[in-house]
């Protein structure tokens, strides 16, 4: 950093910030475009140029960050002498990564695919919540969360950090979380726009799709949760859509987010996902971010002020884009209710993610009702995957380090996007305290695995598949010869329980050797006290997939990742074909193939039964489609269900897809009608020729599921043409 540019930012902390009330703009009875409007007219124009960029807060490739970063990702200065306090930015999808003022580590919720199985808004609400609070009181202002890339490979390193294959479940889910976090008065981002859907060559790759199936798809996702969550930023991500980088380009960010959405907040890039100063802010990007680290230039600086002078590009367009940051900053709270160090509960955070790791456990198999387990039993033997110390998360940029640190400090890779962390909620210590009897073998003997599981009432045996940012796996294959485990337990003592820790679905020779499955994602700070409660049924599980889990790589749209794997020299490919799937992403793609999955989108076993009764679907005064079923819990333990509603579209080459869906929670012989309402956007198509959605007259086949291929009732509606709107 500069002399000159170092001096100025400490003269720029030691002015007082002036009072708000001394400027017109303080009147909280004005509208944020307003407010954000008055402001704008006393900025000089360095100070516009320093709203739209943001430094590294951190020691990295020789970058100094300036004073008065709290260790951001991004940190953009106040200006005090018109009261706007400084930009303080921390990764946070499923936690405050960055220490913050307290330099203490943060809570973790469960992977965002694990919060989105519980199929539960509020859980995902409450959850964003959390993490919203804990960076106030951390000094944080504005989080990198919203993560919602559709699953369209499960080998993707990210997908954990994302809410599923399906465009109306991501996007309700996700929706949530980020008005969760900005319950906080924080603003969240919403990332990474758009079809960012491999790791695998991220930053040059081209995802090739046709605009309408991006639309019915990825786009759809992102348009509901803005919908829902009204994120005050959009990042956009660091892939090429259709050759153009997503952050310059214009179909992406002017035409689609800013015109056809409406959006009015503010577009930053990801970190290193910028190429150029007057393509990118012509194209609708409006803030660079961590330039002087991550680009191969700032470009929001001396290029794009070159730029300005020579004419390609206007004041006016600088003017939005600066209008646009202080339009969030007064919409979500950021100037009236400034952050600063306050105490955490962290016990009650901790209870947040432990709901949320037992809301999103999915049980996928239970022969002879094998869980819950009896306290009644003799011995209990848990092995592998370091359950005696705690629960696997996966890695990158959203790996949260815990209030109490590693479980298991020094595992590889050390280096980005390492290291490997284990939160220390260990399920061995938690079962123990439920079990008469508990042996522990660490797994790495499988001989000895087996021995101590043959002298076992029961083995419960942990497997852990890490993924992170950065890399994609080449293949569904459990690392570290876990699968020869799982074998030899599960031959040596029937009742065998496997619990999977991992971002994704992997490959099962074993699943009937078993005798039963639980997927527990990576379950987060409170990890193993969740396990173990699902495990002795004092809680039912409740999840469901969120994604189709494939028996290999061939029932894959592309079976083979070019130049996936961590450290691996082959060279990615420059393009990848999402036309093969189109719209039809997962569960879709595999109707649409008559292929039959491990297990469908939408399942999830429990440990009760529930039974549905007179299923209707009516169009109601609002001509909104409304599904209505009765549900009614016929087994002897409490427990909720997720009934989900497909629509199947007029013509011949329909695939179904999720309208709606609801969860339930009742007691035994309880029962209850629930209503389910249609996104009327599901209904629909995109028509390119008119410029908006429009749901054709015919005849809709509606179907009432326990997943996208198990059905328990249907019926056939009437719909006449119509042209929706979002909700």
């Amino acid at each position: 950093m500069s002399q000159r540019l170092l001096a100025f930012a400490i003269a720029l902390l030691a002015v007082p910030a002036a009072h708000a009330a001394d400027h017109s703009w303080a009147d909280k009875s004005l509208s944020p475009d307003r407010r954000a409007d008055l402001v704008q007219a006393e900025l000089t124009q360095d100070e516009k140029f320093q709203l739209i960029r943001s430094y590294f807060g951190k020691e990295q490739n020789g970058n100094h960050p300036l004073p008065g970063t709290l260790g951001s990702a991004g940190y953009v200065p106040a200006i005090p002498r018109l009261g706007l306090p400084a930009l303080q930015e921390s990764d946070a999808g499923l936690g405050v990564v960055s220490p913050g003022i307290q330099k203490v580590g943060s809570t973790s919720l469960p992977a965002g695919i694990g919060v989105a199985a519980s199929f539960d808004p509020q859980v995902a609400f409450v959850g964003g919540a959390m993490i919203g609070g804990q960076a106030r009181h951390k000094g944080y202002n504005v989080l990198l969360a919203g993560g919602i890339n559709l699953v369209r490979d499960p080998r993707n390193g990210r997908n954990f950090e994302y809410a599923g294959e399906d465009p109306l479940l991501a996007g309700v889910m996700a929706g949530n979380a980020i008005r969760g976090v900005q319950s906080a008065k924080v603003i969240s981002t919403i990332k990474h726009y758009a079809i960012n859907a491999l790791e695998t060559g991220r930053n040059t790759l081209s995802a090739d799709i046709d605009p309408v199936a991006l639309r019915e798809s990825d786009l759809l996702a992102f348009e509901i949760a803005i919908g829902v969550g009204d994120p005050g930023s959009v990042m956009c991500s660091y892939n090429r859509i259709n050759a153009t980088y997503a952050c310059e380009n214009p179909w992406l960010l002017n035409d689609v987010l800013k015109g056809d959405w409406g959006y009015k907040g503010f577009v930053m890039s990801d970190w290193g996902g910028v190429h150029g100063a007057a393509t990118s802010v012509m194209a609708g990007l409006d803030q660079e971010s961590a330039g002087e680290v991550f680009d191969k230039e700032v470009f929001f600086d001396k290029p794009l002020r070159a730029a300005l002078a020579a004419n390609q590009v206007p004041q006016s367009r600088i003017d939005d884009m600066v209008h646009r940051i202080l339009r969030s900053m007064f919409a979500h709270g950021v100037v009236d209710e400034p952050v600063g160090a306050a105490k955490i509960d962290f016990n009650a955070d901790a209870k947040v993610s432990q709901h949320a790791a037992e809301a999103g456990a999915v049980l996928l198999r239970n022969e002879g009702d094998l869980l819950p387990l009896s306290r009644s039993l003799k011995s209990v033997a848990v092995i592998g995957a370091h359950a005696d110390k705690g629960v696997i998360a996966g890695g990158g940029s959203s790996t949260v380090t815990d209030v109490d640190g590693d479980a298991v400090p020094g595992l590889a890779p050390l280096a980005w996007p390492g290291p490997q962390m284990f939160h220390p909620s260990a399920p061995l210590k938690a079962i123990a305290k439920r079990a008469r009897k508990v042996a522990y073998a660490d797994g790495v003997d499988v001989a000895a695995a087996a021995k101590l599981a043959a002298a076992s009432d029961v083995a419960v045996v942990f497997v852990t598949q890490w993924t992170a940012e950065s890399f994609d796996r080449p293949d569904m294959v459990l690392s570290d010869n876990q699968d020869a485990l799982v074998a030899a337990v599960a031959k040596a003592n029937p009742h065998t329980v496997v619990v999977l820790e991992n971002g994704g679905a992997v490959k099962m020779p074993w699943l009937g050797d078993v005798g039963a499955v639980l997927e527990a994602w990576y379950p987060g700070s409170r990890g193993g006290e969740a396990i173990a409660r699902l495990l002795y049924g004092e809680v039912a599980p409740s999840g469901r997939l969120p994604m189709s889990w494939p028996k290999d790589e061939n029932q894959l749209p592309r079976p083979t990742i070019e130049g996936a794997g961590l450290g691996s020299t082959a060279k990615p490919a420059d393009r990848v074909d999402y036309n093969i799937e189109g719209a039809d992403v997962g569960y879709r793609w595999f109707q649409r193939k008559n292929l039959t999955p491990l297990f469908p989108f939408g399942y999830g076993l429990t440990y009760t039964h529930f039974d549905y009764a007179d299923f209707k679907v009516a169009v109601d005064a609002a001509g909104k489609l409304m599904a209505s079923v009765k549900v009614t819990n016929s087994g002897k333990r409490e427990g909720a269900d997720v009934p989900q509603v497909y629509a199947t579209l007029p013509g011949t080459s329909s695939t179904r897809r999720l309208v709606g869906w609801t969860k339930i929670s009742l007691k035994p012989g309880e029962s209850r009608r629930v209503e389910i309402a249609a996104d009327p956007r599901l209904l629909a198509r995109w028509d390119d020729k008119k410029h908006g959605w429009h749901v054709a007259a015919g005849n809709y086949h509606l179907q009432l599921g326990r997943s996208a291929i198990d059905f328990a009732a249907e019926a056939t509606v009437a719909l006449p043409e119509s042209t929706p709107k979002s909700p």
